[in-house]
C-alpha cells in the first residue's frame, strides 16, 4: 500500500507540476525548473497527502502544498549543488541546474522554485488553512529551520574542532527534519487538528533520515545514489556515522522509526501507510 500510495503522490505532484510550469513563458529558466522537479522520490509531497487523507482533506486542495514543498525542497537542492556551496555535478542521476545550464540559471532557477512554493502554497484552493501554513513554512525553510542547518553544516566545514553528536542533531533538525515536519503536519494544519502526533513522528523521522543518508554516504555508491558519495568523508566533516559507528547509527535509525511509529498510536490502522513510509526510510537504497 505504502509504495502505491507514494507512487501516486508522485504522479499527481509531476501533473501538478506539469500544468503550473507549463502556463510559464518557455524560458531556459522555466525550463530549468523543470528539470530541477523532474524526479525523486517525492516523500515530503507523499506526507503532506497523506496527512492530509488521514484528516478527511480533499486531494485537490491537499496538491497544491504538497507540490509546494517539492519545490521549496527542489530549490534547496539547486542551490546546494552550486559550487559556492556542496559543488556536485550529479543530482537524482542527471546533471545538477549549474552544469546543464549555467550557474547564473541555477541561482534564478532556485529563486523562483523558491517563491513558487509560496505562491503555490498561498493559492486560493487550500483554503483557510492557507495563511498558517505559508507562515509555518517560512518558519521551516528559512533562518529558523533548514537554511539555519545549511548555515551550520557550512560553518562546520571550518571550525576548529568537530561537531558533536547534539550538535548535529541540532543542525539536522533544521536542515533535514524542519521541511520533513512541516510536510508531516501540513494535514492536520488544514484541519485545523492537533499536530502533536504527527509533530513527534516528524521529528523523529526526520533524524532517521538523515542518519540513513549517512549510513548511505558510506556504503552506497554514485550510481545507486544518484549523486556522489563519499564526501562528507573525504572532508573529515562529523556525521552520525562517524561519531557513532556503523552499527550503533543503524541502531539508532531504527529506534527512531519505532518511536515515529508509536508516536501515531492516536491514528490507530488509519496511519499504517505513514507508519510503513517511517519504515522506508531507513530501508531505501537511494
Amino acid at each position: 500500500m505504502f509504495r502505491e500510495r507514494l507512487t501516486d503522490a508522485a504522479t499527481a505532484i509531476q501533473a501538478q507540476f506539469d500544468a503550473v510550469l507549463g502556463a510559464l513563458q518557455p524560458l531556459p529558466v522555466v525550463q530549468a525548473m523543470g528539470h530541477a522537479t523532474n524526479g525523486g522520490k517525492r516523500l515530503r509531497g507523499f506526507m503532506v497527502l497523506e496527512s492530509a487523507r488521514l484528516h478527511g482533506i480533499d486531494p485537490a486542495r491537499a496538491i497544491w502544498p504538497a507540490t509546494a514543498i517539492e519545490a521549496l525542497h527542489a530549490y534547496s537542492l539547486v542551490h546546494d549543488d552550486l559550487p559556492c556551496m556542496d559543488d556536485d555535478d550529479l543530482r537524482r542521476g542527471q546533471p545538477t541546474v549549474h552544469v546543464k545550464w549555467d550557474e547564473a540559471t541555477a541561482v534564478l532557477a532556485g529563486d523562483a522554485l523558491q517563491t513558487l512554493a509560496f505562491e503555490m502554497v498561498a493559492h486560493p484552493e487550500v483554503g483557510e488553512a492557507r495563511a498558517d501554513l505559508t507562515l509555518s513554512l517560512a518558519r521551516a525553510s528559512g533562518a529558523q529551520g533548514m537554511v539555519l542547518g545549511q548555515a551550520l553544516d557550512i560553518a562546520a566545514e571550518t571550525a576548529n574542532t568537530p561537531l558533536n553528536l547534539d550538535e548535529i542533531t541540532a543542525l539536522q533538525r533544521g536542515k533535514t527534519g524542519a521541511l520533513i515536519e512541516w510536510s508531516a503536519t501540513a494535514g492536520a494544519r488544514m484541519a485545523n487538528a492537533d499536530l502533536a502526533p504527527l509533530q513527534t513522528y516528524a521529528r523523529a523521522l526526520g533524524l532517521a533520515f538523515q542518519i540513513a543518508d549517512d549510513i548511505l554516504d558510506v556504503t552506497s555508491d554514485a550510481e545507486t545514489m544518484g549523486k556522489a558519495t563519499g564526501k562528507d568523508d573525504a572532508a573529515g566533516k562529523a556525521t552520525f556515522v562517524s561519531l557513532l559507528g556503523l552499527d550503533e547509527a543503524k541502531r539508532r535509525a531504527d529506534d527512531l522509526v519505532t518511536q515515529a511509529c508509536d508516536a501515531l498510536h492516536v491514528y490507530q490502522a488509519d496511519a499504517d501507510v505513514l507508519r510503513d513510509a517511517a519504515r522506508f526510510v531507513v530501508a531505501r537504497k537511494s
